[in-house]
């Protein structure tokens, strides 16, 4: 069988290369075709493994069954192979730096780009390990593409040991989480899980399974600004409200005047898309009344609202506290020096649960009635062209998969 941690670098580096990105203005389902090729070759590739019930829906989502060695719950895992419209995501050439030595990481492509640890401090804690980043011109779609690769790599073990003990699993690979689309109505039951879990989140630790409520908004802003030039997590979208603030002057006095003080706006999609978050934590159908939904609240000169797709509060989620129990006694211990993953409840990580607004797919999921946190995958600095990824992070991610799944079947 193959080093773990070659086969997910080369699982994410091949799933990297494919353009596979979504598209908000598109209404088709999925909204773009280019989607289905990642799709298509994940049902080769799952079928080849052994994979059960492999089937690619008609809305564009790939369902595959591991069968289970041990009774217990119906238990999912999911990741989207979507990335972001934020960057461009075409003719991405991804590459690894191994045995990162802790200096300044630059790019082929654009040598005025440079990845510090001084500018992001959870690089320096990667000392020795194995960075998967870009070229320069664009994004490196780690941004489900690690969590693709975490899934089918825990899959391809799973298959080829039946000594493993895990109930029934059901894997789902979705399209169009990006823009808030990922979960078709059909898919609840198609999947169909006692709970599950979405591989699509950040820092080694991070278990997120609770998202204050959001809305989409489009705005202008009149006066000469230039488009903003940092996205998503950069740009503090994935932060609380009262977190990192966004550079542009402009979208900082919209953020500032907010009438209420409790929601904000945030440029995650590009020049003139805004996500509206409330920090309050209210019933969603008591932020509808609040937030954005066409009312244009923001009250800074020369703005204007209007509605978007919306992701939820995971309030459900405290009707299920075992489930993200599953996650936060699956603990996994590492070397900091990149020596390797391994298993060890006594000297663990220690989880870390903050809201964010993300996780899209495990926030609609649970809304329709399947319990659903999201995980981490060890992705950073996401939707843009410094996204880069440990593949030992994602080890440890795979492990705390499969660490998951045994815990569930000894119920």
């Amino acid at each position: 069988m193959k080093d773990l941690t070659h086969d997910l670098a080369d699982r994410l580096t091949r799933y990297c290369a494919i353009d596979s990105q979504s598209d908000a203005d598109s209404p088709s389902s999925p909204s773009t075709a280019i989607q289905l090729d990642m799709q298509r070759l994940l049902v080769a590739e799952l079928t080849a493994m052994g994979a059960e019930d492999v089937t690619l829906t008609e809305y564009g989502a790939v369902l595959a069954t591991i069968p289970g060695t041990r009774e217990g719950p119906t238990v999912g895992f999911l990741a989207h192979v979507d990335t972001a419209p934020q960057f461009n995501a075409t003719g991405v050439k991804p590459r690894i730096i191994r045995g990162y030595n802790g200096g300044a990481i630059t790019y082929p492509d654009d040598p005025g780009l440079s990845l510090t640890p001084e500018a992001f401090p959870y690089l320096a804690e990667k000392l020795g390990h194995d960075i998967v980043t870009a070229s320069g011109l664009t994004l490196l779609g780690a941004d489900d593409k690690a969590g693709v690769a975490i899934l089918m790599t825990a899959a391809e073990r799973l298959l080829a040991d039946p000594s493993l003990p895990r109930p029934r699993l059901r894997l789902a690979f979705t399209p169009d989480e990006e823009i808030g689309r990922g979960v078709d109505a059909r898919l609840p039951q198609d999947l169909g899980a006692d709970f599950a879990y979405t591989f699509d989140g950040g820092k080694l630790g991070e278990i997120e399974y609770e998202t204050f409520s959001a809305d989409g908004a489009v705005v202008t802003i009149k006066g000469g600004v230039d488009p903003p030039r940092l996205c998503h997590r950069q740009a503090g979208q994935c932060d609380p409200p009262g977190g990192q603030d966004h550079p542009d002057p402009a979208a900082g006095d919209a953020h500032a005047r907010d009438d209420r003080g409790t929601r904000r706006l945030h440029p995650c999609h590009g020049y003139g898309r805004r996500l509206v978050r409330d920090a309050d934590q209210v019933h969603p159908a008591r932020f509808r009344t609040r937030g954005a939904g066409g009312e244009g609240r923001a009250a800074a000169p020369g703005l204007r609202g209007g509605g978007g797709d919306r992701t939820p509060g995971r309030d459900h989620l405290h009707h299920h506290p075992t489930v993200p129990e599953h996650a936060l006694l699956a603990r996994i211990g590492h070397d900091p020096r990149g020596a390797g993953p391994r298993l060890a409840r006594a000297l663990g990580l220690d989880p870390v649960s903050v809201p964010i607004r993300g996780g899209t797919d495990g926030s609609r999921l649970t809304e329709m009635g399947i319990p659903c946190p999201n995980l981490f995958t060890g992705m950073q600095n996401i939707h843009g062209p410094l996204e880069w990824i440990s593949v030992q992070d994602m080890e440890v991610a795979m492990q705390l998969c499969l660490e998951i799944a045994g815990r569930a079947a000894k119920g």
